[in-house]
Protein backbone atom coordinates (compact mmCIF):
# COMPACT_ATOMS: atom_id res chain seq x y z
CA UNK A 1 0.00 0.00 0.00
CA UNK A 2 1.20 3.55 -0.61
CA UNK A 3 3.12 5.25 2.16
CA UNK A 4 3.99 8.90 2.46
CA UNK A 5 5.64 11.52 4.61
CA UNK A 6 3.12 12.23 7.38
CA UNK A 7 4.06 15.90 7.41
CA UNK A 8 2.39 16.29 4.02
CA UNK A 9 -0.87 14.51 4.86
CA UNK A 10 -3.88 16.72 4.37
CA UNK A 11 -1.93 19.54 2.75
CA UNK A 12 -2.91 20.88 -0.69
CA UNK A 13 -0.62 23.86 -0.97
CA UNK A 14 2.57 23.06 -2.83
CA UNK A 15 3.12 24.15 -6.41
CA UNK A 16 2.51 21.26 -8.83
CA UNK A 17 4.86 22.41 -11.63
CA UNK A 18 7.75 22.32 -9.14
CA UNK A 19 6.98 18.70 -8.19
CA UNK A 20 9.72 16.58 -9.82
CA UNK A 21 8.17 13.82 -11.89
CA UNK A 22 8.66 11.54 -14.89
CA UNK A 23 6.45 11.61 -17.97
CA UNK A 24 6.26 8.08 -19.34
CA UNK A 25 3.27 8.16 -21.72
CA UNK A 26 3.53 10.81 -24.42
CA UNK A 27 3.18 10.12 -28.14
CA UNK A 28 5.41 11.94 -30.61
CA UNK A 29 2.86 13.50 -32.97
CA UNK A 30 0.24 13.89 -30.27
CA UNK A 31 2.66 15.85 -28.09
CA UNK A 32 2.46 18.89 -30.37
CA UNK A 33 0.83 22.14 -29.35
CA UNK A 34 -1.80 23.65 -31.61
CA UNK A 35 0.61 26.53 -32.24
CA UNK A 36 3.32 24.26 -33.61
CA UNK A 37 0.80 22.36 -35.73
CA UNK A 38 -0.50 25.62 -37.20
CA UNK A 39 3.02 26.71 -38.03
CA UNK A 40 3.85 23.48 -39.83
CA UNK A 41 0.56 23.38 -41.72
CA UNK A 42 1.13 26.95 -42.93
CA UNK A 43 4.72 26.22 -43.98
CA UNK A 44 3.64 23.16 -45.99
CA UNK A 45 0.32 24.59 -47.22
CA UNK A 46 -1.71 21.82 -45.63
CA UNK A 47 -5.33 22.54 -44.75
CA UNK A 48 -6.41 21.25 -41.35
CA UNK A 49 -9.76 20.31 -39.89
CA UNK A 50 -10.96 23.00 -37.48
CA UNK A 51 -11.19 20.38 -34.72
CA UNK A 52 -7.39 20.38 -34.63
CA UNK A 53 -7.15 24.15 -34.45
CA UNK A 54 -9.71 25.26 -31.88
CA UNK A 55 -7.84 23.83 -28.86
CA UNK A 56 -11.00 22.08 -27.64
CA UNK A 57 -10.46 18.61 -26.17
CA UNK A 58 -11.59 15.74 -28.36
CA UNK A 59 -14.59 13.81 -27.05
CA UNK A 60 -15.67 10.67 -28.88
CA UNK A 61 -17.63 7.54 -27.94
CA UNK A 62 -15.70 4.42 -27.01
CA UNK A 63 -16.58 2.57 -30.20
CA UNK A 64 -15.08 2.01 -33.63
CA UNK A 65 -16.62 5.18 -35.02
CA UNK A 66 -15.12 7.21 -32.17
CA UNK A 67 -11.69 5.72 -32.73
CA UNK A 68 -11.94 6.38 -36.47
CA UNK A 69 -12.60 10.05 -35.76
CA UNK A 70 -9.62 10.21 -33.40
CA UNK A 71 -7.34 8.42 -35.86
CA UNK A 72 -8.45 10.63 -38.77
CA UNK A 73 -7.46 13.77 -36.86
CA UNK A 74 -4.21 12.19 -35.69
CA UNK A 75 -3.26 11.23 -39.23
CA UNK A 76 -4.10 14.73 -40.41
CA UNK A 77 -1.70 16.18 -37.87
CA UNK A 78 0.96 13.64 -38.81
CA UNK A 79 0.81 14.72 -42.46
CA UNK A 80 2.02 18.15 -41.39
CA UNK A 81 5.33 16.61 -40.32
CA UNK A 82 7.22 16.94 -43.60
CA UNK A 83 10.88 17.62 -42.79
CA UNK A 84 13.68 16.80 -40.41
CA UNK A 85 13.24 20.27 -38.92
CA UNK A 86 9.60 19.47 -38.15
CA UNK A 87 10.58 16.29 -36.34
CA UNK A 88 13.22 18.08 -34.33
CA UNK A 89 10.76 20.83 -33.43
CA UNK A 90 8.32 18.30 -31.99
CA UNK A 91 10.96 16.74 -29.72
CA UNK A 92 12.28 20.14 -28.70
CA UNK A 93 8.83 21.45 -27.81
CA UNK A 94 7.86 18.34 -25.87
CA UNK A 95 11.07 18.47 -23.82
CA UNK A 96 10.74 22.21 -23.17
CA UNK A 97 7.14 22.01 -22.00
CA UNK A 98 7.68 18.94 -19.86
CA UNK A 99 10.69 20.51 -18.20
CA UNK A 100 8.63 23.61 -17.43
CA UNK A 101 6.01 21.39 -15.76
CA UNK A 102 8.53 19.70 -13.48
CA UNK A 103 9.41 16.59 -15.46
CA UNK A 104 12.96 15.44 -14.83
CA UNK A 105 12.55 12.48 -17.19
CA UNK A 106 10.58 12.19 -20.44
CA UNK A 107 10.18 8.94 -22.37
CA UNK A 108 8.56 9.92 -25.65
CA UNK A 109 7.00 7.23 -27.81
CA UNK A 110 7.27 7.09 -31.59
CA UNK A 111 6.42 4.73 -34.44
CA UNK A 112 9.33 5.38 -36.85
CA UNK A 113 7.66 3.89 -39.92
CA UNK A 114 5.22 6.81 -39.85
CA UNK A 115 8.11 9.10 -40.81
CA UNK A 116 10.33 6.78 -42.85
CA UNK A 117 9.10 8.15 -46.16
CA UNK A 118 10.01 11.78 -45.44
CA UNK A 119 13.40 10.81 -43.97
CA UNK A 120 14.40 8.20 -46.54
CA UNK A 121 14.07 5.15 -44.32
CA UNK A 122 13.38 3.81 -40.85
CA UNK A 123 16.91 4.29 -39.59
CA UNK A 124 17.27 8.00 -40.40
CA UNK A 125 13.74 8.63 -39.08
CA UNK A 126 14.66 7.14 -35.72
CA UNK A 127 18.14 8.63 -35.62
CA UNK A 128 16.93 12.22 -36.02
CA UNK A 129 14.55 11.77 -33.09
CA UNK A 130 17.28 10.23 -30.97
CA UNK A 131 19.69 13.02 -31.84
CA UNK A 132 17.19 15.74 -30.97
CA UNK A 133 16.30 13.93 -27.74
CA UNK A 134 19.96 14.08 -26.76
CA UNK A 135 20.24 17.76 -27.65
CA UNK A 136 16.96 18.72 -25.98
CA UNK A 137 18.00 16.90 -22.82
CA UNK A 138 21.00 19.17 -22.46
CA UNK A 139 19.06 22.24 -23.57
CA UNK A 140 16.31 21.93 -20.96
CA UNK A 141 17.95 19.84 -18.22
CA UNK A 142 15.60 16.89 -18.67
CA UNK A 143 16.55 13.29 -19.52
CA UNK A 144 14.73 12.38 -22.75
CA UNK A 145 14.65 8.76 -23.86
CA UNK A 146 12.73 7.27 -26.79
CA UNK A 147 10.31 4.36 -26.83
CA UNK A 148 9.92 2.67 -30.21
CA UNK A 149 6.37 1.42 -30.64
CA UNK A 150 4.81 -0.83 -33.24
CA UNK A 151 1.23 -0.18 -34.36
CA UNK A 152 -1.40 -2.85 -33.86
CA UNK A 153 -2.99 -1.77 -37.14
CA UNK A 154 0.15 -2.75 -39.09
CA UNK A 155 1.36 -6.24 -39.94
CA UNK A 156 3.16 -8.09 -37.10
CA UNK A 157 6.17 -8.52 -39.39
CA UNK A 158 6.59 -4.73 -39.31
CA UNK A 159 6.65 -4.94 -35.53
CA UNK A 160 9.53 -7.42 -35.73
CA UNK A 161 11.39 -5.04 -38.05
CA UNK A 162 10.92 -2.20 -35.57
CA UNK A 163 12.06 -4.38 -32.68
CA UNK A 164 15.29 -5.19 -34.54
CA UNK A 165 15.77 -1.50 -35.32
CA UNK A 166 15.18 -0.51 -31.70
CA UNK A 167 17.69 -3.12 -30.56
CA UNK A 168 20.47 -1.30 -32.41
CA UNK A 169 20.04 1.80 -30.24
CA UNK A 170 19.20 0.30 -26.85
CA UNK A 171 20.33 2.30 -23.84
CA UNK A 172 19.20 4.08 -20.70
CA UNK A 173 20.55 7.57 -21.29
CA UNK A 174 19.23 10.57 -23.23
CA UNK A 175 19.10 10.02 -26.97
CA UNK A 176 18.82 6.22 -26.79
CA UNK A 177 15.97 3.76 -27.22
CA UNK A 178 14.82 2.90 -23.71
CA UNK A 179 11.85 0.64 -24.42
CA UNK A 180 9.61 -1.13 -26.92
CA UNK A 181 5.84 -0.75 -27.06
CA UNK A 182 2.69 -1.63 -28.96
CA UNK A 183 0.11 1.09 -29.54
CA UNK A 184 -3.02 2.06 -31.51
CA UNK A 185 -6.53 0.63 -31.21
CA UNK A 186 -6.44 -2.34 -28.81
CA UNK A 187 -9.34 -3.90 -30.67
CA UNK A 188 -7.29 -4.21 -33.86
CA UNK A 189 -5.18 -7.24 -34.64
CA UNK A 190 -4.36 -10.21 -32.46
CA UNK A 191 -2.05 -9.43 -29.55
CA UNK A 192 -0.43 -12.86 -29.70
CA UNK A 193 0.76 -12.14 -33.25
CA UNK A 194 3.05 -9.46 -31.79
CA UNK A 195 4.66 -11.69 -29.17
CA UNK A 196 7.63 -12.52 -31.49
CA UNK A 197 8.43 -8.81 -31.78
CA UNK A 198 8.37 -8.49 -28.00
CA UNK A 199 10.73 -11.45 -27.69
CA UNK A 200 13.20 -9.79 -30.08
CA UNK A 201 13.10 -6.56 -28.07
CA UNK A 202 13.38 -8.34 -24.73
CA UNK A 203 16.37 -10.38 -25.93
CA UNK A 204 18.10 -7.10 -26.79
CA UNK A 205 17.52 -5.85 -23.26
CA UNK A 206 14.64 -3.49 -23.99
CA UNK A 207 11.94 -3.09 -21.33
CA UNK A 208 8.46 -3.71 -22.71
CA UNK A 209 5.52 -1.31 -22.32
CA UNK A 210 2.52 -2.22 -24.52
CA UNK A 211 -0.87 -0.51 -24.42
CA UNK A 212 -3.64 -2.53 -22.76
CA UNK A 213 -6.69 -2.08 -20.59
CA UNK A 214 -8.24 1.11 -21.92
CA UNK A 215 -10.44 0.24 -24.90
CA UNK A 216 -10.38 -3.44 -23.91
CA UNK A 217 -11.01 -4.69 -20.42
CA UNK A 218 -8.99 -6.51 -17.76
CA UNK A 219 -8.73 -9.66 -19.86
CA UNK A 220 -6.32 -7.84 -22.18
CA UNK A 221 -4.24 -6.65 -19.23
CA UNK A 222 -4.12 -10.25 -18.03
CA UNK A 223 -2.97 -11.48 -21.45
CA UNK A 224 -0.15 -8.93 -21.48
CA UNK A 225 0.94 -9.71 -17.92
CA UNK A 226 0.94 -13.45 -18.60
CA UNK A 227 2.72 -13.45 -21.95
CA UNK A 228 4.74 -10.25 -22.32
CA UNK A 229 5.99 -9.66 -18.76
CA UNK A 230 5.95 -5.89 -19.20
CA UNK A 231 7.84 -3.34 -17.17
CA UNK A 232 4.86 -1.01 -17.66
CA UNK A 233 1.43 -1.07 -19.25
CA UNK A 234 0.18 1.86 -21.29
CA UNK A 235 -3.13 2.76 -19.62
CA UNK A 236 -4.14 -0.45 -17.78
CA UNK A 237 -6.83 1.52 -15.99
CA UNK A 238 -9.52 -1.11 -16.54
CA UNK A 239 -7.59 -3.63 -14.47
CA UNK A 240 -9.80 -2.34 -11.65
CA UNK A 241 -12.70 -4.28 -13.16
CA UNK A 242 -11.17 -7.61 -12.11
CA UNK A 243 -9.69 -7.82 -8.59
CA UNK A 244 -7.52 -10.79 -9.49
CA UNK A 245 -6.00 -9.05 -12.52
CA UNK A 246 -5.35 -5.93 -10.45
CA UNK A 247 -3.77 -8.07 -7.74
CA UNK A 248 -1.38 -9.57 -10.30
CA UNK A 249 -0.45 -6.12 -11.60
CA UNK A 250 0.30 -4.93 -8.07
CA UNK A 251 2.12 -8.13 -7.13
CA UNK A 252 4.37 -7.88 -10.18
CA UNK A 253 5.01 -4.17 -9.54
CA UNK A 254 3.98 -3.26 -13.08
CA UNK A 255 3.67 0.49 -13.47
CA UNK A 256 0.40 1.61 -15.04
CA UNK A 257 0.68 4.65 -17.31
CA UNK A 258 -2.68 6.17 -16.45
CA UNK A 259 -3.87 8.94 -18.78
CA UNK A 260 -7.15 10.36 -17.43
CA UNK A 261 -7.60 12.93 -20.22
CA UNK A 262 -7.35 10.14 -22.79
CA UNK A 263 -9.79 7.95 -20.86
CA UNK A 264 -12.43 10.69 -20.98
CA UNK A 265 -11.56 11.86 -24.50
CA UNK A 266 -12.01 8.36 -25.92
CA UNK A 267 -15.24 7.77 -24.04
CA UNK A 268 -13.96 5.07 -21.68
CA UNK A 269 -15.31 7.16 -18.79
CA UNK A 270 -17.96 9.84 -19.08
CA UNK A 271 -16.19 12.33 -16.84
CA UNK A 272 -12.93 12.87 -14.97
CA UNK A 273 -14.40 11.95 -11.60
CA UNK A 274 -15.26 8.49 -12.95
CA UNK A 275 -11.63 7.65 -13.79
CA UNK A 276 -10.74 5.13 -11.03
CA UNK A 277 -7.49 6.82 -10.08
CA UNK A 278 -8.20 6.66 -6.36
CA UNK A 279 -9.18 2.99 -6.49
CA UNK A 280 -5.99 2.11 -8.35
CA UNK A 281 -3.89 4.12 -5.92
CA UNK A 282 -5.52 2.62 -2.84
CA UNK A 283 -4.96 -0.88 -4.23
CA UNK A 284 -1.21 -0.27 -4.15
CA UNK A 285 -0.83 -0.04 -7.93
CA UNK A 286 2.16 1.96 -9.10
CA UNK A 287 0.76 4.76 -11.25
CA UNK A 288 2.59 7.07 -13.64
CA UNK A 289 0.26 9.81 -14.78
CA UNK A 290 0.57 10.64 -18.48
CA UNK A 291 -0.91 13.07 -21.00
CA UNK A 292 -0.96 10.62 -23.96
CA UNK A 293 -1.86 12.99 -26.85
CA UNK A 294 -2.24 16.59 -25.60
CA UNK A 295 -2.86 17.83 -29.14
CA UNK A 296 -6.13 15.88 -29.26
CA UNK A 297 -7.11 15.69 -25.59
CA UNK A 298 -6.21 19.28 -24.72
CA UNK A 299 -4.27 18.71 -21.51
CA UNK A 300 -0.66 18.17 -20.58
CA UNK A 301 0.93 16.43 -17.61
CA UNK A 302 0.55 19.25 -15.09
CA UNK A 303 -3.24 19.14 -15.52
CA UNK A 304 -3.31 15.42 -14.71
CA UNK A 305 -1.67 16.09 -11.35
CA UNK A 306 -3.94 19.07 -10.73
CA UNK A 307 -6.99 16.89 -11.39
CA UNK A 308 -5.66 14.25 -9.01
CA UNK A 309 -5.64 16.96 -6.35
CA UNK A 310 -8.83 18.84 -7.25
CA UNK A 311 -11.09 15.99 -8.39
CA UNK A 312 -9.75 12.90 -6.63
CA UNK A 313 -8.64 14.55 -3.39
CA UNK A 314 -4.95 13.66 -3.48
CA UNK A 315 -3.05 15.69 -0.90
CA UNK A 316 0.53 16.82 -1.38
CA UNK A 317 2.03 13.69 0.14
CA UNK A 318 -0.05 11.51 -2.16
CA UNK A 319 0.91 13.61 -5.19
CA UNK A 320 4.52 13.09 -4.16
CA UNK A 321 3.87 9.35 -4.06
CA UNK A 322 2.46 9.50 -7.60
CA UNK A 323 5.57 11.39 -8.69
CA UNK A 324 7.81 8.79 -7.04
CA UNK A 325 5.92 6.00 -8.78
CA UNK A 326 6.47 7.72 -12.13
CA UNK A 327 10.19 8.13 -11.49
CA UNK A 328 10.61 4.58 -10.21
CA UNK A 329 8.69 3.35 -13.27
CA UNK A 330 11.13 5.07 -15.62
CA UNK A 331 13.67 2.89 -17.37
CA UNK A 332 16.27 5.63 -17.66
CA UNK A 333 19.60 5.14 -15.85
CA UNK A 334 19.49 4.94 -12.07
CA UNK A 335 21.39 8.20 -11.65
CA UNK A 336 18.56 10.17 -13.24
CA UNK A 337 15.95 8.44 -11.12
CA UNK A 338 17.96 8.83 -7.91
CA UNK A 339 18.38 12.57 -8.39
CA UNK A 340 14.70 13.06 -9.19
CA UNK A 341 13.60 11.07 -6.15
CA UNK A 342 15.78 13.22 -3.90
CA UNK A 343 14.13 16.28 -5.43
CA UNK A 344 10.67 14.88 -4.64
CA UNK A 345 11.78 14.53 -1.01
CA UNK A 346 12.80 18.17 -1.01
CA UNK A 347 9.45 19.18 -2.53
CA UNK A 348 7.44 17.48 0.20
CA UNK A 349 9.64 19.05 2.89
CA UNK A 350 9.12 22.54 1.47
CA UNK A 351 6.54 25.02 2.69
Amino acid sequence: MPTSDSRGVGEFTRNIPTLPKAHLHLHFTGSMTVGLLKRMSAEHNIRLNKELLDSQPLRVPADRRGWFRFQRLYDMARRCVQTEQDMRAIVDEAARIDASEGSRILEIQVTPDSYAKIMGGLTPALEVILDEARLASARYDIAVGVIVAAARTHHPLEAKTLARLAAQYVGDTPGTVVGFGLSNDERSGNTADFFPAFRIAAKAGLPLMPHAGELLGPEHVDEIVENVHPARIGHGVRAVEDPEVLRRVVQNKITLEVCPASNVGLGVYASKDQVPLRKLFDSGAHIALGADDPLLFGERLERQYADAREIHGFDDAQLATLARYSIEGSVMAQRYRHTALLQVDEWIKSR
